[in-house]
C-alpha cells in the first residue's frame, strides 16, 4: 500500500466515524465547555479567556455564553457542509478534540 493509498484509507475511517464525532462535539464543545465555563464564571472560580466572549459576558451577562455558543457550532457545522471530502472531517475532528481539551481544563480549573 503506498503512503497516498494510506493517507486516503485514513481519511475514510474518519468519515465513516463522522457522525461519532459530531457527537462528541456536542457533549465536549457544546455542552461541556459551555457548563463548566457557567459554573466557573458563577462561582467566581474561573475567568472566560476569550477577549471577546470576556467583554460579551461582561455588558450581556452570562446567558450570551449560550448564543456564542450556537453561533460557533452553527459555523462549523455550515463549513463542514461547505467543505468537500476530505478535508470537511477536519471540522468536526479538530472541535472535538478542542473541546474535549477545554472541558477538561475547566474541570482542573474548578477543582483546584
Amino acid at each position: 500500500m503506498s503512503v497516498l493509498d494510506r493517507y486516503e484509507a485514513g481519511f475514510a475511517w474518519l468519515a465513516r466515524r463522522e457522525r461519532g464525532l459530531w457527537t462528541v462535539v456536542l457533549l465536549g464543545y457544546g455542552l461541556g465547555d459551555l457548563l463548566t465555563t457557567l459554573v466557573g464564571l458563577s462561582t467566581g472560580r474561573g475567568a472566560e479567556a476569550g477577549p471577546v466572549a470576556a467583554g460579551l459576558v461582561g455588558e450581556f451577562g452570562l446567558p450570551v455564553l449560550v448564543v456564542l455558543k450556537l453561533t460557533s457550532l452553527g459555523t462549523f457545522y455550515l463549513a463542514w457542509r461547505l467543505l468537500g471530502w476530505p478535508a470537511r472531517v477536519a471540522i468536526p475532528m479538530g472541535v472535538a478534540a478542542t473541546g474535549v481539551f477545554v472541558t477538561a481544563w475547566n474541570v482542573v480549573v474548578l477543582l483546584t
